[in-house]
């Protein structure tokens, strides 16, 4: 595999290879730092899922905001290859503050619909992303619904959870509310997806961007405790947070990880969801 690696890497930037090392990361693929002959290095990446989805959302990323993301050298739907950027993942106070400084920033470009420009990929699951006018019919239909479809075809979902999630879908106006504009998000912002240096972000990555609600951001830090309290405070300084998100919202917007868990994993997550509905009363 190793090899191979090293003679795609090779072959598209046309130089030479004098290592490959692999890194974490790789859940549905492999992911390879690779040394080149000049003494620089690229990271690599090979796996099942296109990889030209993860290309086009790190260049819009690069394009359309101030995102710290690795620069894309070449993508195909077999091979992806990125800048090496240093950092580790290991993320204390500082480097929480600095990612909800960007974050916030982030927040701030704005779309006059729900959506993005073309669907995309939240691990190897497709995410649906047609130009929605609202936001509770957009996180209805091609969120929840979407996902849960796909675990109850698998049989990771229960018809029994299935019919829970039904009904609450029809109550989602009580739960949640339409953003003031909708935001581009990461989409994927937990621990091994940023990476960091001297208390600062060096790079966020692994994206499944789309414009949103912001607050579906903040609640997937939240569920995957990727940064505490210093976090939200920042954030909150930054842009604010609405009353009712930790009280209710974030556990509604932390549905659709659970799902996508689901379905991919099963394990323990079924009743991780059934635990969040009953929270949420449903």
């Amino acid at each position: 595999m190793q090899g191979s690696i090293a003679d795609a890497v090779a072959r598209v930037l046309e130089c030479d290879v004098v290592e490959t090392t692999a890194l974490e990361g790789g859940q549905i693929g492999s992911v390879h730092r690779v040394g080149l002959a000049d003494g620089s290095s690229v990271v690599a990446k090979t796996g099942e899922t296109p990889l030209e989805v993860e290309a086009f959302m790190l260049q819009f990323l690069a394009t359309e905001s101030e995102l710290p993301v690795p620069d894309v050298y070449q993508a195909d739907a077999d091979l992806l290859v990125l800048e090496h950027v240093a950092g580790t993942t290991d993320h204390g106070p500082a480097v929480a503050r600095d990612a909800a400084d960007h974050l916030a920033r982030l927040h701030g470009v704005e779309a006059e619909a729900v959506g993005f420009e073309r669907d995309t990929l939240t691990g190897p699951v497709r995410q649906p992303n047609p130009w929605t006018d609202s936001w509770i019919d957009f996180y209805r239909e091609h969120r929840l619904a979407h996902v849960a479809e796909l675990a109850l075809e698998s049989g990771s979902l229960s018809p029994s959870l299935a019919k829970r999630l039904e009904i609450l879908y029809s109550g989602l106006e009580d739960l949640l509310s339409e953003p003031a504009a909708p935001a581009l998000i990461h989409g994927d912002v937990w621990t091994t997806n940023v990476l960091s240096r001297d208390g600062e972000v060096t790079a966020f990555l692994d994206p499944a961007t789309y414009y949103a609600h912001p607050e579906v951001e903040l609640a997937y830090v939240d569920w995957t405790g990727t940064f505490g309290g210093e976090f939200f405070e920042r954030y909150r300084e930054r842009r604010g947070i609405e009353p009712g998100f930790f009280e209710r919202r974030r556990y509604v917007y932390r549905l659709y990880p659970l799902l996508v868990h689901v379905h991919l994993f099963g394990g323990r997550y079924p009743g991780r969801l059934e635990a969040t509905l009953e929270r949420l009363g449903y």
